[in-house]
This record gives structure tokens, sequence and C-alpha cells, in this order.
């Protein structure tokens, strides 16, 4: 009896187990339908890719059909992805080394820019299965090509690669020769090649042979390094795991199918046009002078109210008439605007653009495109330097003219409006001017997050044509050109205002 009750026990427990297991298996199941990020691709409709385009054949600009479009085995794979997950495709380009920070403040959904896998990385973010396996090899002179056989040969060479790559690190522990050069951008290092400033460049196969391809004076060679690092992934936040497994489905069916062989012959055949380069690029700069002057109107007109502002703040006297209130708000002020002048002049701008790029959505949530992160940060920038230069300006109008205003019966904000300010203005618009000029200039250190001002646009014909030179001769020429006119502008405005 006690043995049958016993096995009935048993084998209700054992029913129980199998039960309790499977419904385990399925709530996973349902669980690995979905996450948050999947989630959120589904609901807005758009699959946002992130890359940097110049890193041709993976992914860079070329003119098809009279448009600009960003074409690659990267963005093949990207369409690839969106079509699997029924979604819009939208790419958003910006520096190679600020990818992984737009993934993890959810500015992009995902990376597919021939990145490659580290456990540094993965740490960070979700990487999918590799798509593409490759072999890093070493990119040189053509002349040098009997020079080097193995990596023992770089003793005392400098060697450069893109910073933040997998390239990068063996061109630091793989290779013993001199302090490696790490570049932001892949053309700077082979500008840097050609021009002999470095000796060798490492690169993946497929990126070394197209500049092989275009220019003869290049040449590959293969070279074994100690570990495998040449598998090509996806970046996906960190805990999207629905994501993931879609996305290595894809991976799955078109290295099988054939589709991506397909698309990288397809990718080799874009990459060299018939056109000649005016007609291929000229667009580019042009567009990228539109921005940059826009930008510049944006910095040096927010920046000024901005800076009046500030210096006005700056340059308030606590007075023992004013009331506690009224002299509480001053000191503030007055704190407020030293601590903003000092800290914004006391940083690179480059810091300023990711700190709004980035923490904005960091911090406050707030998803602020490129562009708009990009001109606050021109002007915030501006403020603080108008604030000083209006001060100065100010500083200069001699005291008489503001006694003799409030004994006329103005007030101190209207002796200040109609009478000191005028004069102060008239004092520094040759330093205003060199700040409208310096804005110009400075405004390319938004290219980092993708803005597509000049220097983007030149280090995109960079990436396109193959021809790291050219692009940056003809950039200086529109600086030039720029600056020069809008100097001799305000020579005449300045001649005008003395006249007056």
């Amino acid at each position: 009896m006690r043995k049958g009750i016993y096995k009935l026990f048993l084998s209700v427990f054992a029913f129980m187990f199998m039960f309790s297991n499977v419904g385990a298996a399925m709530a996973a199941t349902d669980t690995a339908k979905t996450d948050p990020t999947l989630a959120h691709i589904k609901k807005s409709g758009l699959l946002v890719v992130g890359l940097s385009a110049d890193y041709a054949p993976y992914e860079f600009h070329q003119t098809i059909k009279g448009q600009d479009k960003i074409v690659g085995f990267d963005v093949s794979m990207a369409e690839a992805v969106a079509k699997e997950l029924g979604v819009k495709l939208q790419i958003k380009e910006m520096a190679y080394d600020a990818l992984l920070g737009a993934l993890k403040t959810g500015k992009i959904d995902m990376i597919i820019s021939g990145m490659a896998s580290t456990p540094e990385r993965a740490k960070e973010v979700n990487f999918s299965e590799p798509y593409l396996k490759v072999k890093q090899q070493v990119l040189i002179q053509a002349a040098d090509k009997d020079k080097y056989k193995s990596v023992t040969d770089f003793s005392n060479v400098s060697v450069a690669a893109q910073k933040g790559t997998t390239q990068s690190d063996l061109a630091s522990q793989a290779l013993p020769g001199d302090k490696p050069v790490l570049l932001t951008k892949f053309t700077d290092a082979i500008l840097q090649l050609q021009s002999g400033k470095v000796g060798a460049i490492v690169v993946e196969g497929p990126v070394g042979e197209a500049y092989a391809q275009h220019d003869k004076n290049l040449a590959l060679i293969p070279m074994n390094f100690p570990e495998d690092t040449g598998e090509t992934v996806i970046a996906m936040p960190k805990g999207a795991d629905a994501l993931t497994a879609q996305v290595n489905s894809v991976i799955s069916r078109v290295n099988h199918d054939g589709s991506f062989e397909k698309w990288q012959k397809l990718a080799n055949s874009q990459i060299f046009v018939s056109k000649s380069f005016f007609d291929q690029y000229g667009n580019y700069f042009i567009s990228g002078t539109g921005l940059t002057v826009v930008l510049a109107i944006i910095g040096v007109f927010f920046g000024a109210i901005l800076g009046v502002i500030l210096a006005l703040l700056k340059r308030a006297k606590l007075d023992a008439s004013n009331s506690w209130f009224t002299q509480l708000g001053k000191l503030i002020g007055k704190i407020i605007s030293n601590v903003y002048i000092e800290f914004v002049r006391g940083t690179p701008l480059m810091v300023q653009v990711y700190i709004i790029f980035f923490g904005a959505t960091w911090l406050f949530h707030l998803n602020i495109s490129a562009f708009a992160s990009g001109a606050i940060a021109v002007s915030l920038n501006s403020a603080a330097y108008v604030a000083e230069i209006i001060r100065s300006g100010i500083n200069s109008v001699a005291s008489g003219q503001n006694e003799a205003a409030r004994s006329l019966g103005l007030s101190s904000g209207q002796s200040m409006r109609y009478v000191i300010l005028p004069q102060a203005v008239k004092n520094i618009l040759p330093a205003l001017g060199n700040e409208f000029v310096t804005v110009i200039k400075e405004s390319s250190v938004v290219s980092v997050i993708g803005v597509g001002e000049l220097m983007f646009k030149t280090a995109t014909v960079q990436g396109a044509s193959f021809n790291p030179f050219l692009p940056l001769v003809i950039t200086a020429l529109i600086y030039f050109v720029l600056t020069f006119g809008l100097t001799r502008i305000l020579n005449l405005i300045e001649k005008r205002f003395k006249l007056g």
C-alpha cells in the first residue's frame, strides 16, 4: 500500500515538475519574442542605424542617379534587417568613436559599421553573430613592398589605425613599431601614409584592397597576426535579446542564400565612377558650405543675445540702496555669469558638443537632433566670448557718458540701452567680427556628431573619392573665401560707423 502511495506521489511530482518546466520554457519563449528596444522599433515603425560613412566598401557616400546616397554592403545589411522587422530604415551618420555613445543613450537602435566584437564592448552592448570574416592586413606604400614581410619588420616604424577599432589594438600591441598613430577618420590615416608621415596602416582586407586598387602607389600585404580578430558584427543595446535573435536570423539567411556576396560585389562596383571630380562631388561642398554659414549665423545671433545678458549680469554692482531681494538677485546673476563664462572658455567646444548631444538624452530624456545640438553648443560657446567682448566694450566708454545720461533724467537701464551700449558696439565691432570669423571655422567641430557642415562633407568626399588631399585644398579655399569676404564686409561697416 505504501509502495503504491509512494509511486503515486512520485508520478504526481514528476508530472508537476514537467509541467512547470514546460510553462517556464513557454514563458521564456514569450519573453524572447520582444524586448524594450524591439518594442520601441515596432512602435515607432523606424529602425535607426548608426554608421560612419567613410569606410568603403562597408559604407560610403556616392552619387546615384543624381542623388547623394550612403551605399555599401553594411547599408544593404541594414535594409535587410529593417525589412525583416517590417519597419522603415533611417541612417544616422557620425564619427566612428561616437557610435557606441549614441547607442547607449538611445540616439540609434543599432550599429552596422564594420564593427568587431571585443570583450570590453561585449560588457556594454549585445553583439550579433558575425556576418563577415576578414583578415586584418597592412597597407603600405608600394615602394616599400619588399621591405615588410612579417610583424617584426615594423620596428621603429610609425603605424596608423582608426581610433576605437580593432585595428588600433593591433597597431598598439601586435606590431613592434613606434607609438601607434590613432586617428578619428580612416581617410586621415591614408593621407598620412601617402605623405610619408607613417609607414603603414592596419586595415581590414576589403578596405585595403579598395584603396590599393584605386591608388597604384599603395600596396596591401597579408599579415599573420597572433589572434583572429576578423569577425564583423552588429551592435545592439544591452539586453536586446529578442532583437539580437531576429538580426541573427537575417545574417544566417543572407550568408546562406548568397545575398551578402551579391551586396559585396555591388558595393565594389559603386566605388569607382567615370564622372569628373567636381561633377561627382561639387554638390557636397556647396551643401556643406551652406550649412556652415547657417550654423555661424545662428551661433553669433543667439550668442550675441546671451552674451549681452551675461555681460550685464557680470557688471552688476551691489548697491546698499537696493532692497536685499534685489541685491541677492544681482549677486546670484553675477555668480552664474562668472561661472558660466569661465567654464565655457575653459573647456573645448568638442566636449560641449558631446555633452549637449548625449547629455540631453541621458539626463533629461530629450532626443535633440545632431543639428540642433550643434547649433546650441556653438551658440552657448560663442556667448561666453561675446560676453567678455561686450563687457570690455562697455568699460571702454567713459564714465562721464553715464553720468551725463543720468543727469538728463534717464534711468540706469535707459542710460545703458540708449547711450552706453551703442557706443560700446561701435568700439567692439572689430572684435565681434573676429568672433564671427572664429565661429565659421570652429563650427567644423560639430561634424563629430554627424552635422553635415563643410568639414563633414569634406570627410565624406575623402572617403568616397579615395582622394584624401584634394578635398582638403578645396575646403581650405572655401573657408578662406568665407572669412576674407566677411572681413571685407565688416571693414566697410566699421568705416560707416566712423563716418557716422
